[in-house]
């Protein structure tokens, strides 16, 4: 790859030709990858009926009819007369396998490895417990857990039963975790005592009996001892029998939740076969599963990241490792450490712990030579982070799988695949079988520009509506352009068909009659010194209808000069786009998933009510936009 090259990797013949996707489409009798991915989005029966076949699904019993969409795009239904289970494909299958099923460290250092015999043995125990409990198909099970190895036991105790798993995120308060659990009517939740961040303890099953409290479906918490003791006596003389359910296709085995732009967390719904369908194609197509990989991904079992990771490489009897901790504690190097004593072949992170990461210098010391692929997602990457994690973590050898797609569909709408030359910051293109087109406000497709991510046909793993209300699933995600599903969000496509997102469109700002998304402003706000994180608002302007507002974290030491930040976004944007006002703060206020909530800055810097914050893991950065804002009145 030349200097001057537009691409900043490219995979060579011999690495094409090893891919699991490039063998795919030889057995379907294609040559391009283009060809593939039309014939994926054009034709959706024939393309995940081979999907399905290719990623090795068991059935007990056979589908009869790949999709009917007789209810309409909204309420199509999948792999008609079917009969599986997650968790006996999975687990059940993989319980004679000589691979660790899981490799776990925590903060404190201790380590470890679970067999597939020994999670099938605890997961048959723990369903032996939930099956003497009184739980029936179709109750509700919520996870409060650290990431640690027990939560895949639970997932796929529950699972086997026909149980609905709710994961929540550990790190929630009290009032986040009792919504959860009263909107779900969750009949038993697991928890532990505590987890451990930067050297602390830090209590969990205090936050979940106060939860309790104002979700009074809640019939029984059982806590995990994270300190010590595990079960205690909970699993003595249940039998390790096994008890796997034959589920139809179209049941439900998760319950995620995610925020919305107003009220509750929205509740969606994913099947036994849309599910699995849909995180064994990314893990075999996009990251390009082998057998001797280790996957680890930095996520939260309360992230759809989290019951992605597992389920998608256990589908193949892959190892996974689960870190539970703070990841730059004790030192900065901490993730590559993890990623060396392990073996790690797949590393997957969001933006924004790549950008706390670089604060502190690079990786040079860590070779981390069995890394093969990299992954991201959660937000849009700007150049300058993105770079460092390719070159500086990747040694510049390692394709970024950049993917997007969201809680609603558990899954990617863009992923590139590891085929084809990869820009920096680019997603690739639409995902297999994700018929995804950026488009204008009346709905025709946009190229060299920015539009609206949609998607035009359904999909095996999109959300059996919104939990308990299905006139705001059909409001959220059918009503904008009928018949096609929203995802509200910018994105682009250039002139060699990289695709590329830019943000929330709901984040987006008209300045003088020009739209401009958030991450073009971070990326200019990026290039200023001393600027480590950005995030941008619009706000009410007189003249320009929204002026540009501006909140930075500055490094270490580094100098804020905030006229001569907006000056430096002016001349990179244009005068139009110089901001009103740039402030600096400690944090920028951000999801368990790393995702920057720029709807609730917005709210909370305009004196707005910011509706549901449940999701925001540091509150009090929150305060002090609303501190700022007054302090420059």
């Amino acid at each position: 790859m030349g200097a001057a090259s537009k691409w900043i990797w490219e995979p060579g013949r011999a690495w094409i030709e090893a891919t699991n996707v490039q063998r795919f489409l030889r057995r379907l009798g294609l040559a391009e990858r283009e060809e593939f991915l039309e014939f994926s989005r054009n034709e959706p029966e024939r393309f995940w009926d081979a999907m399905v076949r290719e990623t090795g699904i068991e059935w007990f019993e056979p589908y009869s009819k790949v999709l009917d969409d007789s209810r309409g795009p909204e309420w199509c239904r999948w792999f008609e007369g079917g009969k599986l289970n997650i968790a006996h494909n999975c687990l059940d299958r993989h319980r004679l396998s000589p691979r660790p099923a899981i490799i776990w460290e925590r903060e404190s250092g201790e380590s470890g490895e679970v067999s597939f015999a020994e999670l099938y043995e605890t997961a048959n125990r723990l369903a032996a417990f939930l099956t003497a409990n009184g739980l029936k198909a179709g109750d509700r099970v919520a996870l409060v857990m650290p990431m640690v190895p027990e939560i895949a036991a639970i997932l796929y105790a529950c699972l086997k039963l026909g149980l609905i798993v709710v994961p929540v995120f550990a790190g929630f308060g009290a009032a986040a975790i009792a919504s959860r659990l009263a909107d779900s009517g969750a009949r038993v939740v697991f928890t532990a005592d505590c987890t451990e961040r930067r050297g602390k303890r830090v209590a969990i099953a205090e936050k979940v009996e106060q939860a309790r409290a104002k979700a009074p479906g809640v019939e029984r918490v059982v806590v995990y001892q994270y300190g010590g003791g595990g079960w205690g006596g909970l699993l003595e003389g249940m039998g390790p029998e096994p008890v796997t359910r034959a589920m139809e296709s179209e049941s439900a085995a998760l319950l995620l939740y995610t925020s919305g732009t107003t009220g509750k967390p929205k509740g969606c719904v994913h099947t036994h076969a849309g599910a699995l369908a849909q995180v064994a194609k990314e893990i075999w197509l996009g990251f390009d599963h082998k057998d001797e990989d280790r996957f680890f991904w930095l996520t939260d079992i309360g992230w759809m990241m989290g019951p992605w990771t597992i389920l998608g490489n256990h589908n193949f009897g892959g190892t996974v490792v689960l870190y539970d901790g703070a990841p730059d504690y004790p030192g900065p190097e901490r993730l590559w450490r993890v990623i060396e004593r392990h073996g790690v072949t797949t590393f997957g992170v969001s933006p924004t712990a790549i950008r706390v990461l670089m604060k502190s210098g690079g990786a040079d010391g860590y070779a981390m030579e069995t890394l093969r692929l990299l992954g991201s997602t959660g937000e849009p990457w700007d150049e300058t982070s993105y770079r460092w994690f390719f070159e500086q973590v990747g040694k510049r050898r390692c394709p970024v799988i950049n993917i997007s797609g969201g809680t609603e569909i558990l899954g990617c709408f863009l992923m590139p695949l590891p085929i084809q030359p990869l820009k920096a910051c680019t997603l690739g293109s639409p995902a297999p079988g994700m018929a995804v087109e950026v488009v204008d406000e009346a709905g025709k497709p946009v190229r060299g520009r920015q539009g609206y991510l949609v998607c035009t046909k359904p999909a095996p793993s999109m959300t059996r509506g919104v939990w308990g209300d299905a006139e705001r699933y059909l409001e959220a995600y059918w009503s904008r352009y009928p018949g096609w599903w929203w995802h509200g969000d910018w994105a682009s496509v250039d002139e060699d068909g990289c695709w590329f997102l830019h943000g929330r469109a709901d984040e987006s700002m008209n300045v003088s009659g020009r739209k401009v998304g958030p991450a073009e402003v971070e990326e200019a706000l990026m290039e200023c010194a001393g600027v480590t994180e950005a995030a941008v608002i619009g706000a009410p302007d007189e003249v320009k209808g929204e002026a540009i507002v501006c909140f930075v974290v500055m490094k270490p030491g580094a100098r804020f000069d905030g006229e001569a930040i907006a000056k430096t976004v002016g001349e990179a944007l244009g005068a139009a786009f110089r901001p009103r006002a740039v402030y600096e703060v400690g944090a920028l206020p951000k999801t368990q998933s790393g995702k920057i909530v720029r709807r609730l800055i917005r709210a909370r810097y305009l004196g707005e009510e910011p509706g549901d914050t449940s999701s925001v893991e540091n509150p009090a950065a929150l305060d002090a936009i609303r501190a700022r804002e007054e302090a420059g009145r």
